[in-house]
């Protein structure tokens, strides 16, 4: 079996400080069938390192999507923007949920394009937010930097 490239400590640590939750979709660990990732947020391809100030929790989903995206197109304003940072931006000023709580809304150009890019808006996403909204393990709350 090969080592894992990020020290266990250094997973652990970033899957706890985002409370289990991928850190981009919102979707819950503890509820999904496959296990989170823990991406780069600046692509190692692009230069970034596996320091926790560039490391995030995602789930398959949304990694798979990022790949090495670092920017996308807002759809609205037609213009590049950089992918949202969930080290140094706050969730709540990019994005908001719909009024049934199935939907990530973006507020911002940064906000529609990492919605667009990472695709959260999946329909087996949304289907898994509408069922657990209706059973109360749905929005998780949001945690605070």
């Amino acid at each position: 079996m090969t080592e894992p490239r990020l020290p266990e400590k250094c997973r652990k640590e970033v899957a706890e400080n985002a409370g289990g939750i991928c850190e981009y979709c919102r979707s819950q660990q503890s509820l999904c069938p496959v296990t989170f990732h823990i991406e780069h947020i600046l692509p190692e391809a692009r230069g970034g390192t596996g320091v926790p100030e560039n490391l995030a929790l995602s789930c398959g989903g949304c990694n798979s999507h990022k790949g090495t995206k670092i920017v996308a197109l807002d759809p609205i304003n037609r213009v590049r923007v950089p992918l949202f940072n969930p080290r140094s931006q706050l969730w709540q000023e990019h994005f908001e949920w719909s009024k049934d709580f199935t939907l990530m809304l973006g507020l911002t150009e940064t906000g529609r394009a990492t919605i667009e890019a990472l695709r959260t808006n999946r329909v087996g996403v949304v289907n898994l937010r509408r069922v657990l909204h209706a059973s109360g393990l749905h929005p998780p709350p949001i945690q605070k930097q």
